[in-house]
Parts: C-alpha cells; sequence; structure tokens
C-alpha cells in the first residue's frame, strides 16, 4: 500500500516525536488519523490534542480502526513484533515503518534532510520557517513537540515545492529492520550538522558512522548539495570520501559559509555571515550558543542554494524562535529559570551548558542530568564527566534505560555522579524526582538557573520544581 492511496491510517506509537510529525502530514492530507501507545507524558500530547487523531492507551488488535488501510509502526514498542502490527499483517492491512512512510512522503517532493549528532532538528525547523517567511509555503516533518512560529511538527501542503524533514541515523526497527532510517532517503540538500560517534549499541565506532553517511550522501539527487559543517574535526576527514558537491559553514576561514563578527547582547545574538565575496550583515538569532550560530549559518547556505533572497532569508531567522526541549524556557519564579533541554551526547551538553553560562552570564549553572541508554552511558562515560563539569552544581539521575537494553554494563547514575563528584565538590547523585526535589530545596537560590537535560523523563517534573521554586 501506498501512503498516498491509503484513506485511513493508524500510527501505532504515535506519540514519538517522529511519529506525530507523519500524523500531522496525514491529517493535512485529509486522511483519518487514529493512533496508539502508552499513557506515559510525551513532549507531543499537547499537540496531538487539537487534532481530529483519535489516540487509544496501549497496544492490542482492538485498536485498529474498522476498514483500516495501513499502519504505520516505530521501532519502538516491539517494532514489526508490536501486537497491533502482528494483527495488520495477518487481516492483510498493509504496514510501513515510519522511515519507510517518510521515504514515501519526500518522494513527491524536493526533500531538504538534515542529520547528525545535535542540531538536526533545530536546522531543520529553521530550514522550514525561512522558507514559510519567504512564502515558499513548504511541506515539514521535524521530530519535536513543538516549533515556533510554525507550530505542529508535521505540514503538508500539495502544492509546495519542499519538504524538510529531519533525518535518523538510527535503524529502522532494532526488531526487524536494521537499515539506519535516514537511507531510505533522497535528498535535494543534505545538510550535515556534526559527525560523532554515537549509538554504540548499533555503531560500534566513528568508522560505522563515517560508513552509514557516507551510504546517506550518495544517495543526493545528482543535481544536489551537500552542506556540513567544517568546525567538526570529524567532518572535515569524512569530507576526503565524498563524491558530491559540497558547501561548509561554520567559524573556520576555510568554509565557504562563513560566521563572522558574532556578540552577544540581551539574550540575542548578531551575527554576519560571509560568502565568496558578499558579507550579510544584520543577522539576528534569539536563540543562545555558537552552535545555533552553525545551525544558523547551515540554515541560509540552504536557503540561499534553493534561491530565496538573502533579505528574506534574514528575516526568516530572526523569526525562527526554536522548538520544545531546544534550550526551552520553562519558567522564571523568585529570581531563578528553569530551562529544558533534549541534550543527551557529550557533545551536546558542552554546547548547552557554554551556550547557557554565555546567555546568562554571572549566574549560578544548575545541571540536572539524566543519561540515556547504559550503552551510551558506559562508552562516553569520562567525556559525560568532562562536559557536566562546565556546570556549577551537578544532579546526576538514575540512567534512563531503553526498552532494548536487558543489562546495566556495570554503569549507573551514582556511578556518573562519583565520577564527577572527583573533580567537582557540588555534585549530588539524586536518582529520581524525590531526591532531586529534595536536593534542589537545599542548594538553589536567588539569580540560579536550573537546566534539566537529557533524553529520559526528568522534563516531567518541571511542574513540582516550578512549585519549589515559588516557595523559596
Amino acid at each position: 500500500m501506498n501512503w498516498f492511496k491509503a484513506k485511513t491510517i493508524h500510527f501505532t506509537g504515535i506519540k514519538g516525536v517522529g511519529m506525530a510529525a507523519m500524523a500531522g502530514i496525514a491529517l493535512d492530507q485529509k486522511k483519518t488519523v487514529s493512533g496508539s501507545d502508552t499513557d506515559e507524558v510525551f513532549p507531543t500530547d499537547a499537540w496531538l490534542k487539537t487534532t481530529k487523531a483519535k489516540i487509544k492507551v496501549g497496544f492490542t488488535p482492538k485498536h485498529l480502526p474498522k476498514k483500516c488501510d495501513l499502519v504505520i509502526y516505530t521501532g519502538a514498542h516491539q517494532g514489526v513484533n508490536n501486537p497491533e502490527v502482528v494483527s495488520a499483517k495477518k487481516q492483510g492491512i498493509a504496514t510501513l515503518n515510519y522511515a519507510q512512510a517518510l521515504a514515501q512522503v519526500a518522494e513527491k517532493k524536493a526533500l531538504i534532510a538534515t542529520a547528525g549528532v545535535g542540531g538536526k532538528s533545530t536546522t531543520a525547523a529553521m530550514i522550514a520557517t525561512i522558507l514559510e517567511t519567504a512564502g515558499a509555503k513548504p511541506s515539514w516533518a521535524i521530530g519535536v513537540g513543538n516549533l515556533q512560529p510554525l507550530g505542529q511538527p508535521g505540514r503538508w501542503r500539495q502544492k509546495s515545492q519542499y519538504l524538510v524533514a529531519e533525518s535518523d541515523e538510527f535503524v529502522a526497527d532494532p526488531g526487524g529492520d536494521l537499515t539506519p532510517k535516514f537511507h531510505y532517503l533522497k535528498p535535494q540538500v543534505a545538510v550535515i550538522t556534526n559527525l560523532e560517534h554515537d549509538h554504540p549499541d548499533i555503531y560500534p565506532s566513528l568508522n560505522d558512522v563515517f560508513a552509514s553517511f557516507s551510504t546517506f550522501v550518495r544517495q543526493v539527487e545528482p543535481n544536489g548539495v551537500v552542506v556540513a559543517n567544517l568546525d567538526n574535526p570529524h567532518i572535515k576527514d569524512w569530507l576526503k570520501t565524498i563524491d558530491r558537491p559540497v558547501l561548509t559553514y561554520g567559524f573556520s576561514a576555510l568554509a565557504d559559509w562563513q560566521i563572522i563578527k558574532n556578540y552577544t547582547a540581551m539574550e540575542k545574538q548578531m551575527f554576519s555571515l560571509r560568502f565568496k565575496n558578499m558579507v550579510y550583515d544584520g543577522l539576528v538569532l534569539n536563540l543562545p550558543g555558537r552552535y545555533n550560530l552553525s545551525n544558523a549559518a547551515a540554515a541560509f547556505a540552504s536557503a540561499h542554494y534553493l534561491g530565496i533572497e538573502p533579505s528574506l532569508i534574514t528575516k526568516g531567522v530572526k523569526a525562527f524562535l526554536g522548538t520544545k526541549r531546544r534550550f526551552e524556557l520553562i519558567a522564571d519564579v523568585n529570581h531563578v529559570r528553569l530551562y529544558d533541554d533534549y541534550a543527551h551526547h557529550p557533545l551536546e551538553l558542552n554546547a548547552v551548558l557554554a551556550a547557557a553560562k554565555d546567555w546568562l552570564p554571572g549566574r549560578r549553572l544548575v545541571a540536572v542530568f539524566q543519561s540515556h541508554t547504559y550503552s551510551r552511558t558506559k562508552a562516553f562515560l569520562p567525556q559525560f564527566v568532562a562536559s557536566l563539569l562546565t556546570a556549577d552544581v551537578v544532579l546526576v539521575n538514575d540512567i534512563f534505560s531503553s526498552a532494548r537494553e536487558t543489562e546495566t554494563l556495570g554503569v549507573s547514575g551514582q556511578v556518573l555522579a562519583q565520577m564527577i563528584r572527583a573533580k567537582r565538590s557540588q555534585v549530588y547523585f539524586a536518582p529520581g524526582k524525590a531526591a532531586t526535589l529534595s536536593r534542589l530545596k537545599q542548594v538553589v537560590k536567588a539569580g540560579d538557573v536550573i537546566l534539566t537535560l537529557g533524553a529520559g523523563n526528568n522534563w516531567l517534573w518541571h511542574k513540582d520544581i516550578i512549585k519549589l521554586l515559588r516557595q523559596l
């Protein structure tokens, strides 16, 4: 079954950020959409509640709608072995995993796909905002709960020329389809934000990551381009093996698009870009950090390649206000700010903590970090220690494990906390919400900035943290 022929689509695991984006596209195409998921709170919940999608809790064949044409499933929740997917196959209902579905949708448009460890969601959202501001009316599928000012994570316009999509190097379904998700795509523009060793359970070494990304860019359309971050040392090496046209960006003087004259003031970043003999001045970014300047440069370069006027690109960069779980301001209570960020790799932690220091100078930074997966924690334990030393106070939660993991590999949140404490005094192991609230009550004072970090569930504790701050 082709996605476009289906009239009724059921999403198994609809609350996942990528799946919700695809549900948004289906709804824009006037399809009847249903879905199922756990009763856990997801970043997509608020948006999904505003839609016509009928969502049920749990996974059972009973949740499949009558006259269902297509079931889309995620690699989570048992993937192809989920009882809903198994039942659909037995009934002769067509099934596609998320990556296959996105690939079918992308065939109808000129695809701008972002990939890399850190920055791909934000860069995709920036590109979509620029195209929207310029009047190009793009479609998009971006794995965040919400993005501002665009709103919904997935959008389809029948007459739009472009689809902007966040693409992922993780496998489509660990229990069935081991194809990296982005290998299904054939982009016109492929943006590579960073190359780092990640997902060690899938990629044993950095060379394996290189090989996977090389396969991805070989699928760039013959008249397309690779837009790559030259400041990332691994990308410098990797680019030597690429046989597609390349545009580079970054702070490096060797970059095609060079970031120049940047400074921060009043919680804005002002910067300029140099490309060939032209300098584009007056750029304003409402997000912190060098990494977001790099993301903005990638977005500018991509839009310029597509023929968007520089003045309209500049307007679009300024219009972008960020996405959910990316340095998101949650509250400002009693002179204490609470932010949240999805950073879960040492590279991302380094970037966001440095950004917070620059954005809010002179304020004490209290990091509440929940590492995601035992395999990642074990593989990058020394790097996690080094990255978290940027914070003034560190609270380490229990590791948030993946459903596919069965072993702790000898690591824990307590082990990580002890290793950081050997180098910094104000470090505490706070396994869960209760311990975190108790410790925050002891250590937080007026002027502090609290930042919840990680791909786990500590972002769900915000209401309780805010209640605590009101009592200070």
